[in-house]
């Protein structure tokens, strides 16, 4: 499985972020994988954003619930992170991966994407 993010560098505060994960070498409907987003502030650890399954339920963190939406389309293989009212603390590099339940871990990862948030 291969997982590509494409999306803005540079957005502005208040704005909203779309990020896209274009999946390659697996089907995103595959039973037993939940399409996760994780991001990674600088010169911090990981945060975990959240997941669309393959039967399409979606999961957020609780503390970014109210500003995220992740959907998908499986005509394309992609799935998509909409991150609102963005500040300078979003500012991360972002990433897209499979929880894979045969495994119980996050067997592939994207190369990660540098989101900037600043006027």
């Amino acid at each position: 499985v291969q997982l590509q993010e494409s999306g803005p560098g540079l957005v502005k505060p208040s704005q909203t972020l779309s990020l896209t994960c274009t999946v390659s070498g697996g089907s995103i409907t595959t039973n037993g994988y939940w399409w996760t987003w994780i991001r990674q502030p600088p010169g911090k650890g990981l945060e975990w954003i959240g997941y669309i399954a393959y039967s399409g339920s979606t999961y957020y963190s609780p503390s970014l619930k109210s500003r995220t939406s992740i959907s998908r389309d499986t005509s394309k293989n992609q799935f998509t992170l909409q991150l609102s009212s963005l500040t300078p603390e979003d500012t991360a590099v972002y990433y897209c991966t499979p929880w894979v339940g045969a495994s119980s871990a996050y067997d592939y990862w994207g190369q990660g994407t540098q989101v900037t948030v600043s006027s």
